[in-house]
């Protein structure tokens, strides 16, 4: 164990195999406009919700923002904890109270959920209500982190205290294709006045580490495109086999799907093509296709690493590790042999079944040592 923290510490992203590409950086012009903007907009806001994702607390952190945000009052929204795992999420928690920094764990698309997050925002705007007749609250984050979902839940719970809502007007932050210019202010208390503000989410020009890059890709918050789902499948391929997480799937295969009709909302009807989420009612003949899809990735990623003679500590056996299980995978995955692009293919609905939790919960970052608090 001694030796596989070691190799977690090197960094799996400085591997030679996942250092194809260089540095991961995307950071189109409206990106420049937008920051700008936030910047220039903190200085009215009285609060800011950070929005982060669960999976990676501190890898979708904006670095260059974070001086702005630490001088402001500040609620960190670590978002979509369904897809985190909660055994180390209270660690995370604990972690960020003891930096004394406000800390809550939110599913943007529960209604509760963000109902405990505007309770709290509430409460640390108390010491400011009595001096002022409107209060502004930001939400800012990196892309994909949920804050539009987020925005948009907030809204619905405004629209149902504030029946009448109107847009508040905000001058254009630039002129380029894609800028939001008009940013929405949504009203959630009365005595004062508190509205909260949305932004566009941006990255920084330039992430310096390469694994930083890779987790912020794996989670969506960098285009696929920028990247290459073949290199984002094979880090996450290096996370799993490192972890050694395909052993916790041994068992699996004797789980069957008799309580799948229960599901819960958020795993609802799958595209069976893409295996990505899609609106109505649960369909068991599509929930069980879908079940017996991750079963299979599962079961192959358990069986090629349980057989792999290799040592996974070993940037050279790991490597052929990854190679063997984009074989398995492709069968699990039902892709023809002879596709062209198979392994591109394999990378696609293997990331999509990460980014839907199909293969479980994942914290990918590590909790900072305590004593470095």
């Amino acid at each position: 164990m001694a030796a596989l923290k070691g190799l977690l510490k090197k960094g799996l992203g400085e591997m030679d195999f996942n250092t194809g590409g260089g540095l991961i950086n995307w950071f189109p012009g409206h990106m420049a406009a937008a920051t700008r903007a936030i910047r220039n907009r903190l200085k009215l806001a009285d609060l800011v919700i950070e929005v982060r994702d669960a999976r990676i607390p501190l890898s979708s952190i904006n670095v260059n923002l974070q001086p702005h945000l630490s001088a402001k009052r500040r609620v960190i929204a670590l978002n979509k904890k369904d897809l985190a795992n909660p055994n180390i999420m209270h660690k995370w928690v604990n972690y960020f109270e003891t930096s004394k920094q406000d800390c809550i764990p939110i599913n943007a698309h529960s209604k509760s959920s963000v109902m405990k997050l505007l309770e709290l925002v509430e409460v640390k705007l108390k010491e400011v209500i009595s001096k002022e007749p409107t209060l502004l609250v930001m939400v800012v984050g990196v892309p994909n982190v949920g804050k539009s979902c987020l925005i948009n839940s907030i809204h619905h719970i405004a629209h149902s205290r504030f029946p009448v809502q109107e847009k508040m007007k905000r001058a254009a932050v630039g002129p380029l294709p894609g800028v939001t210019q008009d940013i929405a202010g949504f009203k959630i208390a009365n005595k004062p006045s508190i509205y909260v503000l949305d932004t566009p989410g941006v990255l920084v020009p330039s992430i310096s580490d390469i694994e930083t890059g890779l987790k912020l890709a794996l989670a969506g918050s960098v285009k696929d495109s920028v990247v290459g789902e073949e290199r984002i499948a094979q880090y996450f391929l290096a996370v799993l086999n490192t972890r050694g997480t395909p052993f916790h799937w041994k068992h699996l295969n004797n789980r069957r799907v008799d309580g799948i009709a229960d599901e819960t909302e958020e795993n609802r009807r799958y595209d069976l093509k893409n295996l990505k989420q899609r609106k109505g009612q649960p369909n068991r003949s599509d929930l069980v296709y879908v079940e017996d899809i991750v079963l299979g990735v599962q079961h192959a990623l358990y069986s090629t690493l349980a057989e792999f003679k290799g040592n996974v500590e070993d940037e050279g056996d790991l490597e052929n590790l990854i190679d063997m299980q984009f074989g398995a995978l492709q069968k699990a995955l039902k892709i023809p042999h002879k596709a062209s692009e198979a392994r591109l293919m394999v990378s696609k609905k293997f990331l999509t079944l990460f980014r839907a939790g199909k293969l479980g919960p994942f914290i990918l970052d590590d909790v900072p040592d305590a004593k470095l608090v």
